[in-house]
């Protein structure tokens, strides 16, 4: 289990993240949806300390961090514990997209180029890169590039596997080849927790929805729960756009 306890976070004197908690079970996918600005990446980005949380709690399985009393130890052991999917995709252009998805599995958890190359190749079959494994970057869509990094960050056999925003950046015709490597990964038990702005995909994918507003969880609840019948005003507002779910 994970559990994130009473997280907080403030930017120049501005509270961007007040008191989150957070539970999240052994292969459950979770979702933060929310408005632009409401916290949502920062909420991601610090549960592996790319962003310093202020105050609160993590614990991922037998590891508990006090984000106020934390080491560089425990900063090492969140990071090889998560993985994380980004926006931009974040791939080396002047490695292989086989030597991409090799390179956390040789640097960080010092296996042998050997045992890195097999499990990349395994996770790039997976989200069907079979035959792209010895392009670089600047030959592949955009899909494509998200997907290695999906690879990338499964082939690290994660805890929690951090998504922020992953079809962001893509062409709308490129969204579902990525999305179902998501799926793919979920129904093989992955844990997750999602940031996303597809509200059908979270409805499709996540177990629970959690909708973040001015730092704050306004609400949460199964996808069935929160998108058909929410409760606060202002999830009825921010579902309101939303053709299927608008209320």
């Amino acid at each position: 289990m994970i559990k994130i306890s009473n997280l907080s976070k403030n930017f120049n004197g501005e509270t961007v993240l007040n008191n989150i908690s957070i539970e999240i079970q052994d292969k459950e996918v979770v979702a933060i949806i929310g408005s632009s600005g409401a916290g949502k990446s920062t909420l991601l980005r610090s549960i592996n300390y790319l962003v310093e949380a202020d105050s609160g709690q993590l614990q991922i399985g037998d590891t508990r961090v006090d984000f106020e009393k934390i080491t560089k130890d425990q900063i090492l052991q969140l990071r090889r514990m998560t993985a994380m999917v980004f926006q931009q995709f974040n791939l080396f252009e002047r490695r292989t997209v086989l030597k991409n998805v090799m390179e956390g599995l040789t640097q960080v958890k010092k296996l042998s180029k050997e045992e890195a190359e097999k499990i990349a190749r395994d996770e790039l079959i997976k989200v069907g890169l079979a035959d792209r494994m010895n392009y670089f970057p600047k030959f592949l869509s955009g899909g494509q590039k998200q997907r290695v990094g999906i690879a990338r960050a499964l082939a690290m056999k994660p805890e929690l596997l951090l998504l922020d925003e992953p079809t962001s950046a893509l062409d709308p015709e490129l969204v579902g080849e990525v999305q179902e490597s998501i799926i793919q990964a979920a129904h093989q038990g992955q844990t997750m927790l999602l940031v996303s702005h597809e509200m059908d995909f979270v409805y499709e994918v996540a177990n629970k929805v959690f909708f973040l507003d001015q730092g704050k969880i306004v609400e949460f609840g199964n996808p069935k729960n929160i998108f058909n019948n929410p409760k606060s005003d202002r999830l009825k507002q921010f579902l309101s756009n939303n053709k299927r779910f608008g209320v």
